[in-house]
């Protein structure tokens, strides 16, 4: 009985989030769907991949669908060895996705706040600050899935690691971690990992400094122990796609470069200029975790049928509906490439984080402090230059990732635990009376102070303008800057109510008006509320449609008439879409563009060096058999290239050059029927072999997979036969007549092989050792993870039983 009553509050916290879930996404209830830009482009990316899945039941772990040629690891691979699977199953609750991440996130964030010993009335109120800041919402429309799943097991890896050292229930603690940074890392946004470990590294900075300052080891020493060994399993029932990014990322977009120009902006992983430049949050803009839309943003239509711009822009001759639209367009904030909303964390979340600053002492506040502080510090990437540049040069593995923005997850994570932190103390016995209130008088003086100044006095400190207002003439330059100002006020507003609103809340409840359940369920609802309503400017019902609709790449009149041609391998170059930025070409052809951002180093070069300065010679190397280009009246239309180089062919002479830059540099003026341009360091591939052209010989593919295909040769002589694919020697092997044999790279980033005399079956097989031992390891984890939980489970019902007697 004593259970049953204890657990009622899970039960509810649970009906809560599962009802939160359902309602904000009730369209899928009627078999609707969120269209998803990037769920749309990984469908293109992935198709081969799922086909071949279809057919043979196997994993291609290749595709030739996109950039030429790569590694499925980071667009589509699946791990039975896992079975962290069944327990993301098992949380979902069968809610379709993306909506169940949500449900996902909530939980998290209230087992987080359990593991912290907060009341679980009150971590059903942090819960859903937590899961519905705008900002999740607002990644799930653009279809920022697997990022999302990370940020949902987040919260729980804080809440094991608490249990551990903060509570010293080590055995409880190692098991939460583990399972939740195994789903974290199994969600496979790396990023996200990376920014969990910051956290956590902090916070064991502040606990260290607090286990030396009362000598307190032994249960250190255990806690860190437990966490290596959950840090462990978490790692080795992943360690498969752990092992595969490893191996990969030297070859990526991630890795560096070996090309010698541009040294300053140059890094051991992505250009400084690519990190930095589109999505730094501008300094005024972090104004935004607090008022929605001080730095503007897509303003709703009946606010933009009121504005001045609109207006203006209507006197002035444009149509209504695209001066409704130029209306809506507020944004005048630090990112180059605009945004699609703030990361907003709510007005009652930063008064409660204030409110923190003076109610919680100790390690705990200054850990989520400092965490919160460098989150932002770092988002502001160029704007701060000296603190980014900083991290990129000496922090390890920083700069690996780019959308320093993204790091601002950290403060909406931090922000909502420090708050319910101070209200679980504030409506404790910790404090006095007059301390609490005067806590709550300061807390609401200073982020209602922050509101009702820029709702007075918006243009005090900032113009309003932006880089591009320069294009426009000054009359509507004014206009912009009315409208935007206007924006900021009635946002500083609202947010100066919802501090009000919770500070009455906390006040009345302080001073014994409001028992703890009633406050509760009103700060719940007032967040709720107010996340609510700015989600819904980002997320709403318009953005779904039929289920069959979502999502779906329909075959276009010219993707019909180029499918015509039944050879078993060419490429396309699509140039009426963004070729480099798009993958939907993908999903009929086998493309030389595509949409991802881990694509390889040397082929983004190619681009960036050859194929950009229309290089008709390179894209003849890639076998680009077809274009699609516009035609009349911008109808996509196909046109052949007869000159395509086709799958493979024999080359009669060899341009040895001495380094990268050589090499990319002699793709600008060779002929690539004749030449092969290879690296020095091959030469001992070919020691002994004399380019010698045999006008009779000939190759040709007769057999393709994704990952195995098969040519038939046939030479008087040996000859170096260039084939029209991308090289990777991180698991494509060659073979002549089943007996391996050795290939090389050329043209920067082909395949080479001398093929001997005679008639051949040549062959190229994909199998990275790496998948395959992996996936062995990975059984072993997933077979311990289970026995640890089994075990834990053991423990903590014979303590219960113990305790109870």
């Amino acid at each position: 009985m004593n259970i049953l009553k204890k657990s009622i509050p899970h039960v509810v916290a649970v009906i809560i989030f599962l009802i939160i879930t359902l309602v904000y996404f009730s369209p899928i209830l009627d078999g609707k769907r969120i269209d998803q830009h990037d769920i749309l482009q990984a469908n293109g990316a992935a198709k081969e991949i799922a086909d071949y899945r279809a057919e043979t039941g196997k994993e291609a772990l290749w595709t030739n669908s996109m950039f030429g040629g790569m590694p499925a690891y980071q667009i589509s691979v699946q791990y039975p060895n896992n079975w962290t699977m069944y327990i993301q199953n098992l949380l979902s609750l069968g809610i379709p996705s993306p909506a169940y991440m949500i449900f996902v996130a909530l939980l998290g964030f209230y087992i987080m706040l359990l593991c912290f010993k907060v009341n679980p009335w009150l971590s059903i109120t942090g819960a859903i600050a937590y899961g519905l800041s705008t900002y999740f919402l607002i990644i799930i429309g653009a279809g920022h899935n697997t990022k999302m799943r990370a940020l949902a097991y987040l919260p729980p890896i804080i809440g094991g690691l608490y249990l551990a050292y903060g509570r010293r229930k080590i055995w409880l603690g190692l098991v939460v971690t583990c399972i939740a940074l195994a789903l974290q890392i199994r969600a496979n946004h790396f990023q996200i990992t990376y920014y969990t470990a910051i956290i956590v590294l902090i916070f064991m900075i502040f606990e260290l400094v607090r286990i030396i300052k009362d000598k307190q080891y032994a249960n250190f020493i255990k806690a860190s122990a437990a966490m290596i060994v959950a840090v462990a399993l978490a790692v080795g029932v992943n360690i498969t796609n752990l092992l595969l990014t490893a191996e990969y990322t030297p070859y990526s977009t991630r890795g560096q470069s070996e090309l010698t120009s541009d040294q300053d902006d140059k890094t051991t992983g992505l250009d400084k200029s690519y990190i930095l430049n589109d999505y730094s949050y501008g300094i005024s803009e972090t104004m935004d975790l607090f008022i929605p839309y001080f730095a503007g943003g897509p303003i709703s239509i009946d606010a933009a049928r009121k504005s001045t711009l609109y207006d203006v822009l209507v006197k002035n001759g444009m149509p209504r509906n695209e001066a409704l639209y130029s209306a809506r367009m507020t944004y005048w904030g630090g990112q180059d490439r605009g945004t699609a909303g703030p990361v907003y964390v709510g007005a009652v979340m930063v008064f409660l984080f204030v409110l923190g600053l003076f109610v919680i002492k100790g390690p705990i506040k200054w850990w989520l402090v400092t965490a919160t502080i460098l989150s932002i510090l770092l988002a502001w990437g160029k704007h701060f230059y000296f603190f980014s540049d900083l991290f990129i040069d000496y922090f390890p593995l920083y700069n690996k990732f780019r959308t320093v923005s993204m790091i601002l997850v950290i403060a909406e994570f931090t922000i909502p635990l420090l708050g319910i932190l101070a209200v679980n103390e504030l409506l404790g016995n910790r404090l006095t009376a007059p301390e609490k209130q005067k806590a709550i008088k300061y807390s609401f003086f200073i982020a209602g102070g922050i509101a009702l100044f820029f709702m007075l006095l918006p243009g005090l400190f900032f113009s309003f303008e932006t880089a591009s207002d320069a294009n426009y003439p000054d009359w509507l330059i004014a206009a912009f800057q009315d409208t935007r100002k206007s924006v900021m006020r009635a946002d500083s507003f609202r947010s100066l109510f919802f501090v009000a609103a919770s500070a009455a809340v906390l006040w009345f409840s302080v001073r014994g008006k409001l028992k703890l359940a009633p406050a509760c369920a009103l700060l719940a609802a007032l967040i709720l509320v107010d996340l609510w309503a700015v989600d819904k400017r980002y997320l709403n019902n318009d953005k779904f449609v039929k289920a069959k609709d979502a999502n779906t790449i329909q075959p276009s009149p010219v993707d019909l008439a180029i499918l015509q041609d039944k050879s078993l391998d060419y490429r396309v170059m699509n140039a009426t879409v963004s070729t480099f930025n798009d993958a939907t070409t993908s999903f009929f052809h086998k493309s030389i563009g595509g949409y991802h951002g881990a694509k390889m180093k040397r082929y983004q070069e190619l681009i960036e060096h050859q194929i950009a300065n229309n290089n008709m010679k390179v894209l003849d190397m890639l076998n680009t058999k077809c274009f699609i280009v516009p035609g009349n009246q911008n109808q996509p239309v196909p046109m052949p290239n007869p000159n395509a180089l086709g799958n493979a062919w024999p080359v009669s002479s060899i341009k040895w050059v001495d380094n990268a830059d050589e090499e990319i540099a002699a793709l600008t003026d060779f002929d690539p029927s004749e030449e092969a341009v290879v690296d020095i360091r091959f030469k001992p591939v070919l020691e002994g072999f004399t380019a010698k052209y045999d006008s009779t010989a000939a190759i040709e593919l007769i057999s393709y997979e994704p990952n195995h295909l098969v040519y038939q040769y046939q030479s008087a002589e040996p000859q170096l036969v260039v084939f029209s694919e991308i090289f990777y020697d991180k698991g494509w092997n060659a073979f002549v007549d089943d007996a391996p044999a050795s290939h090389i790279r050329s043209n920067y980033v082909l395949r080479a092989m001398v093929v001997p005399a005679g008639t051949h079956k040549v062959e190229f097989r994909f199998h990275p050792e790496s998948y395959f031992r992996g996936e062995k390891i990975a059984l072993v984890f997933s077979i311990a993870i289970c026995f640890l939980i089994l075990g834990v489970i053991g423990i903590e019902w014979y303590n219960r039983k113990k305790e109870a007697a």
